[in-house]
């Protein structure tokens, strides 16, 4: 299958799990959670599912969970979506963690920046 096809597969679905975790999903331990990505293999068999979760650590553990658990549900809610395919992926999920990294990113730049307008940088005179 080519690469275009692929990736086509791949932003159906992360647009069918996306709306199906946003809206369907009724367990109360899924907190605001986002899929970021989809990869899928080449054969169609495995989809690798990025999922941003907001929260403290203890509340992504939990929405990592539920939605593990609610993986035959998500996988039944993709095949009823696309009816036009012969196989549908195992799903993969994997907590994505690039969104925290950037936010940490950002308050570390931050940081940085109040430090240098409460000090700023001396200059010589003798330049």
């Amino acid at each position: 299958m080519g690469k275009q096809r692929l990736q086509q597969v791949a932003d159906t679905i992360q647009q069918i799990l996306g709306d199906v975790i946003q809206n369907e999903l009724k367990d109360p331990r899924v907190g605001f959670a986002t899929v970021t990505g989809v990869e899928v293999s080449a054969d169609l068999q495995r989809a690798i599912v990025r999922v941003s979760v907001m929260g403290d650590e203890a509340q992504k553990t939990e929405t990592m969970g539920a939605l593990q658990r609610a993986r035959g549900f998500l996988r039944k809610r993709v095949a009823e979506e696309m009816r036009h395919m012969r196989f549908i992926p195992e799903l993969h999920l994997i907590h994505d963690t690039s969104l925290d990294y950037s936010v940490r990113i950002t308050e570390v730049l931050r940081e940085v920046e109040e430090e240098r307008r409460q000090n700023p940088p001396k200059l010589d005179d003798d330049e």
